[in-house]
């Protein structure tokens, strides 16, 4: 599918994630990828989690390891995490993360959960079927009613739901080489200790 080039994301980091994120995603689009999420989180001792995919979706795990091997010293050189850390790179996963308006597009007719920096109607969370965009606004169908529709600009967090249909879809889309994450499961992943 094509996408206007000034697709980015509207999730942004915070703190460390965000030094990160800075760091690396010119890096990941000179190598040809689409940085998705950075988290950093305590899991293993402490992680720093890169997620990313080609610009027409999937990352296979020699991808991963390219990529890894090109941000390891990128990271070690700029030192934005106190202390030792474990890098892992990965791809988004069929249940991925929704960062940019195109992934709203995209991901039209399937299930998504998404949390909103401050609530609209005293709802905060929201969980039903995409229906695309209207204006600068997600539209989703909460239940058989007229489908809702959030500010792009109120998404605090979004992403896909684990569904037999989403994972068909996927498949489906891997195979005839459409926009889709092309890992199984929760995605390609490579990870380094730094």
């Amino acid at each position: 599918m094509a996408h206007a080039s000034g697709d980015g994301r509207f999730i942004r980091e915070t703190g460390v994630a965000a030094a990160i994120a800075a760091l690396v995603e010119p890096v990941l689009e000179d190598l040809g990828f689409r940085l998705v999420r950075v988290q950093v989180s305590g899991r293993d001792g402490q992680t720093v989690q890169v997620m990313a995919e080609r610009p027409m979706g999937g990352m296979s795990i020699e991808d991963c390891e390219a990529v890894s091997r090109t941000l390891s010293p990128l990271l070690d050189a700029h030192d934005p995490v106190p202390g030792s850390y474990r890098l892992e790179v990965s791809s988004p996963g069929i249940d991925r993360p929704l960062v940019r308006v195109s992934d709203f597009l995209d991901w039209r007719g399937h299930e998504a959960k998404i949390e909103l920096k401050s609530p609209i109607g005293g709802r905060r969370r929201f969980r039903g079927v995409l229906k695309g965009l209207d204006g600068d606004k997600v539209r989703i169908a909460i239940d058989a009613e007229e489908a809702l529709a959030l500010p792009v600009d109120q998404i605090a967090d979004a992403k896909l739901v684990l569904t037999d249909e989403l994972i068909r879809e996927t498949l489906r889309r891997a195979k005839h080489g459409q926009r889709a994450d092309k890992g199984a499961g929760t995605g390609a992943r490579a990870a380094r200790s730094g």
